[in-house]
C-alpha cells in the first residue's frame, strides 16, 4: 500500500468536497432537466416527420407498442427515451446518422 497521492485519488477528493459543498447548500452543482414530453407533443413530432408509428420507431430505434402507449398517454418515456426525444426534435438527422451502420 502506497500513501502516495494520487490523480484520481484527487480527483475523488475534489468531486466529494463538491458534493458536500452541494449538501450543506454551500453550492450549487449543474443539472439538466428534461421535460416529460406529452402525449400530444409525441404526436405533433412524429406527425411533423411524417412518419407513421411503426416507421417513426424503427427510424429511431423505438419499440413501436412503447411510442403507442406514449401517444396514449398510458405511459411515460423513461429519462433515456426523453433525452432521445428531446434530441430527435431538435436535430433528427443527428440520430440517424448515430444509429446508421458503421462504414468500412
Amino acid at each position: 500500500m502506497t500513501t502516495e497521492r494520487t490523480d484520481t485519488g484527487l480527483e475523488i477528493e475534489t468531486a466529494l468536497g463538491e458534493v458536500l459543498a452541494h449538501v450543506r447548500g454551500e453550492t450549487a452543482l449543474p443539472c439538466r432537466i428534461v421535460d416529460d414530453p406529452t402525449a400530444e407533443r409525441i404526436v405533433a413530432l412524429r406527425k411533423r416527420m411524417k412518419l407513421s408509428r411503426i416507421r417513426f420507431a424503427d427510424r429511431f430505434g423505438l419499440d413501436a407498442r412503447a411510442v403507442q402507449d406514449w401517444e396514449q398517454g398510458r405511459r411515460v418515456p423513461d429519462r433515456a427515451a426523453r433525452v432521445l426525444l428531446t434530441v430527435i426534435d431538435r436535430d433528427p438527422e443527428a440520430v440517424m446518422r448515430a444509429l446508421a451502420p458503421p462504414v468500412d
